[in-house]
């Protein structure tokens, strides 16, 4: 045994030497970043042999701590109550019923982004705050193609959220829902990013659904509410469930973020959305299609027909054309492709990738608006209400088709009001203001602004021929 004792030592020794030189030479690596304050936070740990990523991807996916996100989210997600009046009788007044969801606030001054299904149709909308702080909210603007609607309360200093950027998301990445279900205030909960770019057709009509898709929880009264990266930046507006009991049963979807940015920057401005077309009808591509077509993979949206005189034909953009990029971004479906077009406005321009007769092509595309405009709407159509008591909007293109007319349609008279004396009814297309032509409700609403105080509004009904006239003073 003796003579085995320095064998054995030897090993030991060599052993244990070998152990303490590989700790000392291959230890895991930190990934530190810095805020401006110079502070030293710890990101996590990078195994050198096994990671070769760069260390901001690595930091997309490493927070598993919601606590900084949470607390930054939950004070700018508010509660809302709509209330909508309901039609009574001569005997009884209407009843009150009303919706509930959430908003998240974006600026200090008390602008409120919230789902326009939250507050249609309502007389009286109510915004508590995080903080028990209750407001009467005004509705700037709702826009139901994307399910979106902005309202302003009288504040300032306000708690609120910066967006991020929802293209950037990756499947499997972590999130968390912040809102207001069952009216349980204030509720976070946390899940990862399912899917991207999903169509549920709930919108229905013209609708851009280009959804998140997350398993987070969301429930009833969710709606409006935050949809937040570990960063704490809003990166959606929780929408909409599929469910067969009502509740929440793991799927859950939120509008984009950067979808959401264009529409309430439109609403601010304008009041209503400047929609952007390509002026054309699109389909997603199926595998034997790809594979007629010669393209590698089903990756790509089909054109199947153009319009006449539309921003795709004008840029010479054909019928059996796939679309597979806009603007260096790859196009895989008619939702994605809905989506990057719908937040652009009309006379804004992008680059359209496409393939045609087995080959890439690119084309620069000048957006327009229905109506066959490049220009963006700078009116409302609600400018006369107050003084005169009517609305007014452009006509489609379809509906300029149909009619063979341009002008302005009327589509509400204030019951009493002064136009509402004349007898004139909605669906009324004016045609000309004191005998001068207009084209739009733009050019109708400055004629009669403009008008000293006699106006002869000229124009049509549909389906009948005769040129009705109404005469009225703007002052009476």
């Amino acid at each position: 045994m003796r003579k085995y004792l320095p064998f054995i030592l030897i090993s030991l020794s060599s052993s244990l030497l070998s152990v303490l030189i590989y700790s000392q030479l291959n230890h895991p690596a930190r990934v530190v970043w810095t805020n401006d304050d110079g502070e030293v936070r710890y990101a996590g740990l990078v195994d050198k042999l096994f990671n070769s990523r760069s260390s901001s991807t690595f930091f997309s996916s490493a927070p598993t701590n919601f606590t900084d996100a949470a607390e930054i989210a939950t004070p700018a997600v508010v509660n809302i109550r709509a209330l909508l009046e309901s039609g009574g009788s001569i005997w009884s007044g209407g009843s009150l019923t009303g919706s509930s969801g959430s908003g998240v606030i974006l600026s200090p001054d008390g602008y409120i982004v919230t789902n326009h299904h939250v507050v249609e149709r309502s007389t009286d909308i109510k915004v508590t705050l995080a903080d028990k702080r209750a407001y009467k909210a005004k509705l700037v603007g709702s826009d139901p193609s994307t399910d979106v609607a902005l309202l302003k309360i009288e504040e300032v200093e306000l708690p609120f959220m910066l967006f991020g950027n929802s293209d950037s998301i990756r499947i499997g990445e972590w999130v968390l829902a912040v809102g207001n279900p069952f009216n349980l205030e204030s509720t976070v909960t946390a899940g990862i990013i399912s899917a991207k770019g999903r169509n549920i057709n709930i919108l229905g009509g013209a609708s851009i659904e280009s959804f998140i898709q997350t398993d987070a929880a969301v429930n009833p009264g969710n709606s409006g509410g935050a949809l937040v990266n570990t960063a704490g930046e809003l990166i959606g507006i929780n929408t909409a469930i599929i469910t067969e009991s009502g509740s929440y049963e793991g799927y859950s979807f939120a509008v984009p973020s950067n979808l959401v940015q264009k529409v309430i920057r439109d609403l601010r401005e304008f009041g209503e959305v400047q929609r952007a077309y390509l002026g054309v009808k699109i389909q997603d591509l199926d595998s034997e299609t790809a594979r007629d077509f010669g393209l590698p993979n089903a990756e790509g949206v089909l054109i199947n027909y153009v319009s006449t005189n539309g921003a795709a034909e004008d840029a010479g953009l054909k019928e059996g054309d796939v679309v597979i990029g806009i603007n260096n971004t790859r196009v895989k479906s008619t939702s994605e492709l809905q989506e990057y077009v719908g937040r652009y406005r009309p006379g804004d321009q992008v680059n359209i990738e496409y393939w045609r007769s087995g080959k890439k092509s690119r084309i620069r595309v000048v957006l327009k608006d229905l109506n066959g405009s490049t220009m963006a709407s700078r009116v409302r159509g609600d400018e006369l209400e107050g003084q005169l008591g009517f609305e007014l909007r452009d006509l489609s293109r379809e509906e300029q088709q149909r009619l063979r007319l341009q002008g302005a349609m009327v589509i509400s008279i204030t019951r009493g009001s002064i136009v509402h004396q004349t007898n004139m009814q909605p669906g009324f297309v004016i045609s000309s203001v004191n005998g001068d032509r207009v084209a739009n409700a733009a050019e109708a609403i400055d004629a009669i602004k403009n008008a000293y105080n006699s106006l002869v509004l000229d124009g049509y009904y549909e389906g009948e021929p005769d040129l009705y006239s109404y005469r009225f003073k703007k002052e009476e």
